[in-house]
């Protein structure tokens, strides 16, 4: 039995050396993917902002003057920029994290979600938590420059004002609602139909159409080449990973049978 389980201890540490090998893999293909991420987001704002002043709003973008438009397309170049360096931020280490400096409450909310940083890289349990992790502070990190994008473009005239805030911060939910149509349109664009109702002038309650920005994973990987080739990258490694994660489950699996017969054999005796 002793050497049963000797056997079984080599291949743990065999698997997890094949898993930390996986792990620096998974995490350099990260590294790489969100670089290009950080790129295409601030492509995708722009193209997604122009589309949205110039084919959803075009008469309110043209009551603006020249400094006020130059004004918000910088600003969007900057929430752009800014959101790039954050997804560069979650990859990196702690200590290196640390050095980035200050990236506002939200920031630190995100980092908070991602106290995993530095996983068990021979486990492929806590691995496949902080990819997870990463994926979804990935998706917090769209939805909120898509609604600090919105809220740019409100406050400089170009979505109405009319629409109160919550109705913008709801918009991309809306969309999956019965009470939602969703209209065709360009990318990372919402452009949906909803109902607003009025609770003290009833007839002014009805169908209202609504254009802003939604930003959307899927859709920036398949306009970039070379996020959706890295993108097929971390696929491929995950599959690797999660058959080395089955692998490491069962021998663990047999280790704990052994060891429970060793101490049954142990502590039994004949009366």
């Amino acid at each position: 039995m002793a050497r049963a389980i000797e056997r079984i201890e080599r291949d743990i540490a065999t698997l997890k050396e094949a898993i930390r090998a996986i792990a620096v893999e998974l995490q350099t293909a990260y590294a790489s993917y969100l670089a290009t991420l950080g790129l295409a987001v601030r492509k995708q704002l722009i193209l997604a902002s122009y589309h949205l002043c110039t084919q959803g709003y075009p008469e309110n973008f043209l009551h603006l003057s020249l400094n006020q438009r130059q004004q918000l397309q910088q600003a969007i170049r900057s929430l752009g920029q800014l959101t790039a360096e954050q997804l560069l931020t979650y990859i990196k280490s702690e200590e290196a994290v640390g050095d980035e400096g200050d990236v506002g409450d939200e920031g630190d909310e995100q980092n908070s979600s991602l106290s995993p940083l530095s996983p068990d890289t021979s486990n492929p349990i806590e691995l496949a938590k902080w990819q997870q992790n990463l994926e979804e502070v990935t998706q917090e990190i769209l939805k909120k420059i898509s609604h600090d994008a919105n809220l740019l473009l409100q406050k400089a005239g170009v979505l109405p004002k009319k629409l109160p805030e919550p109705i913008l911060a709801a918009a991309a939910a809306a969309a999956s609602e019965a009470s939602a149509e969703v209209m065709p349109g360009p990318p990372n664009l919402l452009n949906l139909v909803i109902e607003i109702e009025n609770e003290q002038q009833s007839e002014d309650s009805g169908l209202t159409q609504i254009m802003a920005i939604n930003l959307r994973l899927g859709e920036i990987e398949f306009a970039d080449v070379t996020l959706s080739s890295e993108r097929r990258q971390i696929r491929s490694i995950l599959v690797q990973l999660n058959k080395l994660g089955r692998e490491y489950q069962k021998k663990h699996r047999e280790m704990a049978i052994a060891e429970a017969e060793a101490a049954w054999r142990a502590s039994w005796f004949e009366d």
